[in-house]
């Protein structure tokens, strides 16, 4: 077993690339990937280290598979383990709630337990409200594939490096 669980959600694959990126980036030998669709709260136990993708969906609305996977979070003990999380999002056509799914999910498990690793810059997006913004950054690495797809690469690149110092790995 790998020392990080990253689970994720997917609807038209963006988010299963970016955490294939991300796993890249780290090692694969790092990284254990975990479709939420197939997945069972047994899945989170072995690891020490988590990280959680998500897209934004509709208007501000979790991935149909984390919204299907939501209140299973109740039965996962967080206590102790640093999670990182990354979301993709559309800054331009939902300005409103751009990344929610991100901070929806990060303010659950936060309250299980978690504790969260991985703050991003706001700088260099453009939205009005974000659910996924506290003390002015993101909870997490947050990815618009819609509108700035030509910095995917170089933001994974930089948050990874963070999160790994973060995570002592």
């Amino acid at each position: 077993m790998a020392q990080i669980g990253l689970f994720f959600g997917t609807q038209t694959g963006n988010t299963e690339a970016i955490a294939e990126a991300i796993q890249q980036e780290l090692g694969a030998n790092v990284v254990d990937l975990h479709d939420i669709a197939k997945a069972d709260t047994s899945d989170f136990a072995g690891y020490r280290c988590l990280m959680i993708g998500c897209p934004t969906w509709n208007i501000g609305e979790l991935q149909s598979d984390w919204e299907g996977f939501y209140e299973e979070l109740d039965a996962i003990d967080f206590s102790g383990k640093q999670v990182a999380y990354f979301g993709v999002g559309d800054q331009v056509g939902y300005a409103d709630n751009f990344q929610d799914a991100m901070g929806i999910l990060e303010a659950k498990i936060s309250e299980l337990g978690g504790k969260t690793v991985g703050y991003w810059p706001t700088d260099g997006y453009d939205h009005s409200e974000s659910k996924a913004v506290k003390n002015g950054k993101f909870v997490g690495l947050a990815i618009d594939e819609d509108n700035q797809s030509d910095l995917t690469a170089s933001r994974i690149k930089t948050w990874v490096a963070q999160v790994k110092q973060e995570l002592g790995l």
